[in-house]
């Protein structure tokens, strides 16, 4: 084999070397699994983790359990999305499927500038999921799927495919219930609820019972262990 086909056939191989890491490139700004697509990820894995708990508006679990397990949490926050994916498989498992305590995610949106859009229409997505009775598997599949904060990915696109994604059987209710006025004052009546508590931001949560009220901020497991055997 002559010199020259021996250069054509390495400056082949460099192109498609080249090819290779520039389709790598764009997959990856694409999104590639790193969430904020219609392309789910654990669908599954959420639907197993609340089998046969029962939820009633925001509330995961016996709604008269003696403790109460309140999070105050930002759906785009990507330390909320670290709680529910290190944090809350355990709580939910442990202590709420056991009926030690009730999980209650409050919705708080704080990330953005005012009106705070993007975190806003998550958080009355995931309430009007609630009205089907789907509302933790809304937020556990958001946080599972979420993207980067502010980049624009909450479209009316991504919140259905979240919403298919949890379950919710009537998807035009569903987008008639996202609009529902009353969850402005929900809202608002949970901002007042953080404020009163002098929260300092999200994942906040707060582990009351008849011993008393704990406040925690982006606690670990252990933390909320801890504070339900302080308070119970």
């Amino acid at each position: 084999m002559d010199r020259q086909r021996l250069t054509q056939i390495a400056s082949g191989v460099v192109f498609l070397a080249l090819c290779a890491v520039a389709v790598l490139i764009v997959v990856s700004q694409a999104g590639g699994g790193s969430g904020g697509d219609t392309d789910l990820e654990d669908v599954g894995l959420v639907r197993d983790q609340l089998k046969r708990i029962q939820q009633r508006g925001t509330v995961l679990g016996d709604p008269h359990a003696d403790v109460k397990v309140i999070e105050y949490a930002d759906l785009q926050w990507p330390i909320c999305h670290d709680l529910s994916v290190d944090v809350a498989p355990d709580l939910i498992s442990q202590v709420v499927r056991t009926g030690v305590a009730s999980y209650d995610l409050r919705q708080w949106p704080v990330i953005g500038d005012p009106p705070l859009e993007q975190s806003t229409d998550a958080a009355k997505a995931a309430l009007a999921a609630s009205q089907q009775g789907r509302y933790w598997n809304y937020v556990e599949l958001f946080y599972r799927n979420q993207g980067t904060e502010e980049s624009g990915y909450v479209t009316r696109a991504f919140m259905t495919a979240i919403a298919r994604g949890a379950g919710v059987k009537d998807i035009a209710q569903w987008n008639r219930d996202r609009q529902l006025d009353r969850w402005d004052a929900e809202l608002a009546r949970t901002a007042s609820e953080a404020d009163s508590l002098d929260l300092g931001g999200t994942p906040s949560v707060v582990v009351e019972g008849p011993g008393g009220q704990r406040v925690l901020t982006a606690p670990e497991f252990d933390d909320i262990e801890n504070a339900i055997q302080e308070v119970s």
